[in-house]
């Protein structure tokens, strides 16, 4: 019985962890976003990271990407449409994830 309790405590950490580490990585490619938008705005130095920074908040207004994708469809008017935006978020989630990853070993 204890292995069993000692078991489903660590599921319960790794599933944690993991949870930490997406929610890292999401923060982290919305940022990447921000910063690749922040270029096509023309926006550079503490004004890019400033968006970037803006990019990475907005997220937090709904649960999914949708929040992002219409802060970052607005902002652009036109140098991006939805589907670039959605194909450049699954780019820089697939980048955060290793960077994340990285970053703990």
């Amino acid at each position: 019985m204890v292995d069993m309790r000692k078991t489903s405590k660590t599921h319960e950490h790794k599933h944690q962890q993991d949870e930490a580490l997406e929610f890292k990585a999401v923060a982290r490619r919305n940022k990447l976003a921000g910063l690749w938008a922040a270029e096509l705005l023309g926006l550079i130095g503490q004004a890019a990271m400033d968006y970037a920074k803006d990019v990475v908040h907005a997220d937090f207004e709904e649960k999914g990407d949708e929040d992002v994708v219409r802060k970052l469809a607005k902002d652009l008017d036109g140098k991006a449409d939805h589907q670039t935006i959605r194909e450049k978020l699954g780019e820089f989630l697939h980048i955060a994830r290793k960077q994340v990853q990285d970053e703990g070993k």
